[in-house]
């Protein structure tokens, strides 16, 4: 099955030499001319523009974007729209608020245009590993193509799976991210917590290579974490600021609307938030409070 893929950074390039070793032809589209460069010797057909790709294509057409979450996605579609035809298909496999994807949906449905969301997990992984796919749409258009995430997946038959209709997909991955929130949260307090036991000399990349095998911890984000204790011990060189995407505050706005406790995800966003502040006005206003009211010492900057 042919596909179109606009956004050839570093995740859709992979996802697309993927495609492309599994027998599927890839016409790509990026702004940025180095990238439509490597894409071209990765065996994918690059072009300069988006009327070059959908005239690329075969009708009806499936389009896969790449692109960041938010106003980028609305921008590719206003430009695609006049571009397409009834029974063509668009694959968003960024990590969209789903309410966006539901708006954007509504409105493709109108032109006799798909819209399937594929919540896609597997990071710089995927492209030897396969791709876990989470995926909202038509269960027709979906079954159209299913040789594409047959081919993106671990394996054809898992991995993989149409979770419901439109909107669902990205609604699971966001979902997905909140729990990575407070999976990654857990493993970094549990090393520091060994770390900080300095009498014990304790080998955290040793500790972590055991856990990895038998252990009840054991998981796939542990083995980065081994390695990355392997290759750098201390964490030197690294600052300790920890980025966050949208999708846990978003899960965390799920749980309130519904209602639902969601602690672990809460404060595991909580904590990245507060990895920002250099220079943080609630310690100094907590240290000033113990001074009001014990004596206790306050450190001088």
């Amino acid at each position: 099955m042919q596909l179109g893929m606009i956004g050839l950074g570093r995740m859709g390039a992979n996802m697309a030499q993927r495609l492309v070793r599994g027998g599927h032809p890839v016409v790509g589209f990026d702004s940025n001319e180095l990238s439509r460069t490597r894409a071209a010797q990765n065996g994918i057909t690059p072009v300069e523009s988006l009327a070059e790709l959908v005239g690329a294509l075969a009708a009806p057409r499936a389009i896969w974007m790449m692109v960041p979450a938010g106003a980028p996605v609305d921008a590719t579609i206003d430009a695609l729209l006049p571009l397409l035809a009834a029974g063509d298909v668009l694959i968003d496999g960024g990590n969209s608020f789903y309410k966006d994807t539901l708006r954007r949906a509504q409105t493709l449905a109108a032109h006799h245009i798909g819209y399937v969301d594929c919540g896609t997990s597997g990071g710089i992984w995927g492209l030897a590993e396969g791709y876990s796919l989470m995926i909202g749409g038509d269960a027709a258009i979906v079954e159209h193509l299913r040789p594409i995430f047959a081919t993106l997946a671990p394996a054809p038959d898992r991995g993989w799976g149409r979770v419901g209709p439109a909107g669902a997909g990205h609604y699971t991955k966001m979902v997905h991210n909140g729990i990575e929130y407070g999976l990654m949260q857990a493993y970094a307090e549990g090393f520091s917590i060994l770390e900080h036991k300095k009498e014990f000399a304790l080998d955290l990349a040793q500790i972590g290579e055991i856990w990895r095998h038998g252990s009840v911890v054991r998981s796939w984000l542990l083995d980065l974490t081994a390695d990355a204790l392997k290759q750098n011990r201390t964490m030197q060189g690294i600052a300790p600021y920890v980025a966050d995407s949208g999708e846990g505050r978003w899960t965390l706005a799920e749980a309130i609307e519904l209602g639902v406790s969601a602690p672990v995800i809460a404060q595991s966003l909580l904590e990245r938030l507060r990895s920002r502040d250099k220079d943080s006005f609630s310690d100094k206003l907590l240290a000033a409070m113990r001074n009001q009211f014990g004596g206790h010492e306050v450190k001088k900057e």
